[in-house]
């Protein structure tokens, strides 16, 4: 098993990178700067973490002239979020997170979301009862506009995030510069084997976004099932003398799914990078396979009527509606 996966533009991903999300101000550059250091070539960013500049604190540390790396040797990919769909604002959005990052170019660059919302400075723009304001621009338009930072050299790639099968060939019947990935939430509680198949079929890589199931989401009900506590998986662990979190991260790897699990602490970072010096026996990657329940765990939901829904069910470009 090779430690990357050749993309259809000839770029060579790294399949375990540095996850950013949910990693705290204060914290995540020692975290970029603690992978770099124990060999990851792979850091995962986006606007909507908030945290960009100070992944760009680590980079510039380590990575470019005179430094410990060269800007080839690592992988960086962020990501557009939904308040800048508008095509007008696709290339300034890119040039702010370049800016933050202190990079040139993205290797990789990809739609968070296949729903705009409303155009403006806020994250999430809200109403007065707390409803999202959406907005009706098409991701086909977004794509368009994402094309040309190809184009102009600020991308090496571009891709998606969050998209599910149709969608995804939507934007590839009109793609000039075809998507080589989409980022979704896959762990073996949703093991996302129709998407990984389709995306297989269309030369799509795909990444795992939460790919230990993300125990640490701040919605998480107290009884809701917990992945690296499952004593299925805690078996298999100790006959491969490995962590819960290894094997589930080997057998995303050895499925050809790429993965960026986030962590801050510098023991787990450097455990979560060892996965490409064993195998999971096919008897294991079935097993892990049957675990699979279609739970999906990151989907903002609300309360509404006493029951939880998912937040953005009624937008029209909601991804989640389609069984994959």
């Amino acid at each position: 098993m090779s430690d990357f996966l050749t993309l259809s533009t000839g770029q060579r991903m790294p399949v375990v990178g540095l996850g950013t999300w949910k990693s705290a101000p204060g914290q995540v550059k020692q975290a970029v700067l603690a992978a770099l250091d124990c060999g990851y070539r792979h850091i995962d960013c986006a606007a909507a973490y908030s945290n960009e500049q100070e992944v760009g604190g680590a980079l510039s540390l380590m990575v470019g002239s005179g430094k410990a790396l060269r800007r080839e040797d690592v992988f960086v990919t962020s990501k557009l979020w939904n308040t800048k769909h508008d095509p007008e604002d696709v290339e300034e959005a890119c040039r702010t997170s370049l800016a933050h990052l202190g990079l040139s170019y993205l290797d990789l660059y990809l739609m968070h979301w296949p729903m705009a919302f409303q155009r403006g400075k806020e994250l999430m723009p809200r109403r007065d009862d707390g409803s999202i304001c959406y907005s009706d621009t098409h991701y086909r338009d977004t794509w368009a506009a994402m094309e040309s930072l190809v184009d102009k050299g600020l991308v090496k790639a571009i891709g998606l995030s969050n998209f599910n099968a149709r969608q995804m060939d939507d934007i590839i019947s009109t793609a000039r510069h075809a998507p080589v990935v989409n980022q979704v939430e896959c762990h073996p509680y949703l093991s996302q084997a129709d998407l990984l198949s389709h995306c297989r079929s269309v030369a799509v890589c795909v990444t795992a976004y939460s790919p230990l199931g993300s125990g640490d989401r701040p919605w998480a009900a107290p009884d809701d099932r917990s992945l690296l506590t499952d004593p299925r998986l805690a078996a298999i662990a100790q006959r491969y003398q490995k962590t819960p979190a290894q094997v589930v991260l080997r057998w995303h790897v050895q499925r050809g799914v790429v993965c960026i699990p986030k962590s801050v602490t510098p023991s787990r970072i450097q455990q979560n990078l060892q996965v490409l010096d064993f195998s999971l026996s096919e008897d294991d990657m079935k097993l892990l396979e049957s675990f699979n329940c279609n739970q999906r765990l990151i989907v903002p939901a609300v309360e509404r009527d006493g029951k939880r829904v998912w937040r953005d069910a009624e937008h029209p470009h909601f991804p989640f509606n389609d069984p994959y």
